[in-house]
């Protein structure tokens, strides 16, 4: 059994690891739900986007776009991945399932080209020597639209180049707080199937709305494209960084309850030695007392008395 001072120390770290846990819950809970209500509030703008998008290509069948151009004759097709995680490990799998979906797709792909967001992903890459085409750092964490919007202009522009023909965003999609998985989606070039449309239904007293796009549907793509490019990137963003932080309160959680109780455990076998060296200082206190009691035990002993006889000029007549 520990000595009663290495188990108070035990104690003692684990209560600071405690803190410290429970510190980082409660900021990943925080950081998540002012994500979640930077993304509420642009949605509605980068959904009318869409929407005008989807709109444009089922009305504009004949519509010849350069991002729309899917170079299915070219060969050597050079494809980009953007893959985005963490700027920082303590939030489980999140990082490992992501950077694991890459492997896959790197190793499907011949001529591969990768764009890493987050220093783990950056990190892991250059310890297993994968050559990589560019790196955005500072972007996984506190995603913002401005930088969105410099990633999705770096893309667009190597896109339309002919450096990359096809892109594809690598990312954490939280499907519920319990539930997250990692995902690919194709960024470049735009593809009919991608967005849902539906024709709005005319009913009665409904005039049919015809919506015309002025000078030409093509250059009104040429506007509206690099804004739906950044809101996908912007959506990525938050989805990972969402998942990064639901995950990290996951583990921060689980790590919380774990060293409550192994606080539980060191204070019973703290309690237990402390009983156990109490115990022991009795039993030698009182086996001290009874050895110098056996030590100093009295003598009954008596001394005989000494009688004599004296004549009356002090000559000893008897002794006796």
């Amino acid at each position: 059994m520990a000595s009663i001072k290495e188990i108070r120390t035990r104690i003692k770290s684990v209560d600071q690891t405690l803190k410290i846990t429970n510190a980082m819950y409660l900021i990943s809970s925080s950081k998540m739900r002012k994500a979640r209500q930077q993304l509420n509030g642009v949605e509605p703008y980068f959904k009318k986007i869409q929407d005008t998008i989807a709109d444009i290509l089922n009305h504009s069948q004949e519509l010849d776009h350069p991002f729309m151009d899917k170079r299915a004759a070219k060969t050597n097709r050079k494809i980009g991945y953007i893959v985005i995680t963490g700027d920082k490990g303590l939030a489980g799998a999140y990082n490992h399932n992501v950077l694991k979906l890459a492997e896959q797709k790197l190793a499907q792909t011949e001529n591969a080209m990768l764009f890493l967001i987050g220093q783990v992903g950056r990190a892991y890459f250059a310890g297993k020597h994968i050559p990589v085409a560019g790196e955005f750092l500072y972007s996984a964490q506190d995603p913002t639209v401005t930088r969105a919007r410099d990633i999705s202009e770096e893309i667009a522009s190597l896109f339309l180049s002919g450096e990359l023909d096809e892109v594809h965003v690598i990312f954490t999609e939280m499907v519920t707080p319990l539930v997250m998985r990692p995902m690919t989606y194709q960024l470049l070039p735009l593809d009919i199937n991608q967005f849902d449309y539906t024709e709005p239904a005319q009913t009665s007293g409904q005039y049919l709305r015809r919506v015309t796009y002025v000078p030409s549907p093509s250059k009104v793509m040429d506007k509206i494209v690099p804004g739906y490019l950044k809101g996908v990137v912007f959506g990525c963003l938050v989805e990972s960084f969402c998942s990064e932080q639901n995950a990290r309160m996951t583990a921060m959680d689980s790590s919380t309850k774990n060293a409550r109780e192994m606080i539980r455990t060191l204070s019973l076998e703290y309690n237990r030695a402390r009983q156990s060296a109490i115990t022991q200082e009795i039993t030698e206190i009182v086996g001290g007392s009874q050895q110098k009691k056996t030590r100093i035990r009295p003598t009954n002993h008596t001394t005989p008395a000494l009688t004599m006889l004296v004549s009356a000029d002090g000559t000893v007549l008897n002794k006796g």
